[in-house]
């Protein structure tokens, strides 16, 4: 399984979000500086610990704890995902920046809307940017995130795939695993290949895909 971390920002104000910083923080916010920009907050697609460090499933990884060492900056997280944010890295809650469906974060002159997709947990969100959806374990390439974990929905992934189809068509997609041998695809690629659109009703798509 590879996890991608992403960078999102503005070069002429020379600012940037991390996505998912669990992994090689310190690389990240190296390539990050000598790329001349600064790191100015996370965003947080969901509390699993493959995303933002902490302790999971007997594994401890260093995610935003060190990230947050080395540089002072927000962490982005849904309102439905604060407390599991906060159990899983151990910071508190009031040291997290909660948000509400629709909310956006403003680095440099860019504005990312915070989408909320329920499912994979109850606070999962994707990102928009200028054409592009960052989508965490939402949506892959090639299926979906799992929806049998503490806190899954199957009932709510369905209806957050609807939505994340509703987007153009043109909408790059760049997920949180590589699951598939291309890294990003069109929303319009993904609409006629990936078997979680293929059901034709929600009781069809419950049927296949809600264990």
């Amino acid at each position: 399984m590879v996890n991608f971390a992403y960078a999102v920002g503005d070069r002429k104000a020379r600012e940037c979000v991390l996505v998912d910083p669990a992994y090689a923080v310190d690389d990240l916010v190296d390539a990050v500086e000598a790329d001349g920009m600064s790191v100015v907050g996370v965003l947080a697609t969901h509390y699993h610990a493959d995303h933002i460090g902490g302790s999971m499933m007997g594994h401890t990884l260093e995610g935003i704890t060190r990230l947050r060492e080395r540089v002072d900056c927000p962490v982005h997280v849904q309102r439905d995902e604060a407390p599991w944010v906060a159990r899983t890295t151990g910071m508190a809650e009031s040291d997290l920046d909660v948000h509400s469906p629709g909310d956006t974060v403003t680095v440099g002159a860019v504005d990312i809307e915070l989408v909320h997709t329920p499912g994979h947990t109850p606070g999962s969100q994707c990102f928009l940017v200028a054409g592009r959806l960052v989508s965490g374990d939402t949506l892959f390439l090639d299926g979906c995130g799992r929806t049998d974990l503490p806190g899954s929905d199957p009932a709510q992934m369905y209806d957050s795939l609807q939505r994340l189809a509703a987007l153009p068509a043109d909408t790059l997609v760049f997920p949180g695993h590589r699951y598939s041998l291309p890294s990003s695809a069109s929303m319009a690629a993904i609409r006629e290949q990936n078997s979680v659109f293929r059901p034709a009703s929600r009781e069809q798509w419950l049927t296949m895909f809600g264990h």
